[in-house]
């Protein structure tokens, strides 16, 4: 299960990022002064999208488990009010 895991998370992660680059229109503004954001939209969107594959009902839980699993993958991952799910 883990290698799955780990392979569906890069494969999102690419195709994202690579989606990300193809539409530029569809990235968040980000201003050309301030604050460095510590992860690409890929690496923030990613662990989102993912959120919803394997059933989990609540945000805090789903964190819990990336940061158990996914964190070699996604070294920064946002405490809960920085993560945003539909």
């Amino acid at each position: 299960m883990r290698n799955s895991l780990d392979t569906l998370a890069t494969a999102l992660r690419v195709k994202t990022d690579d989606l990300l680059k193809a539409s530029p229109h569809l990235a968040p503004l980000r201003p050309a002064v301030g604050i460095a954001p510590q992860l690409t939209d890929a690496e923030l969107i990613t662990p989102t999208l993912m959120e919803a594959m394997p059933g989990f009902t609540s945000e805090a839980r789903w964190l819990r488990h990336a940061r158990g699993h996914l964190r070699r993958l996604f070294p920064y991952l946002p405490q809960q009010p920085g993560c945003t799910s539909a």
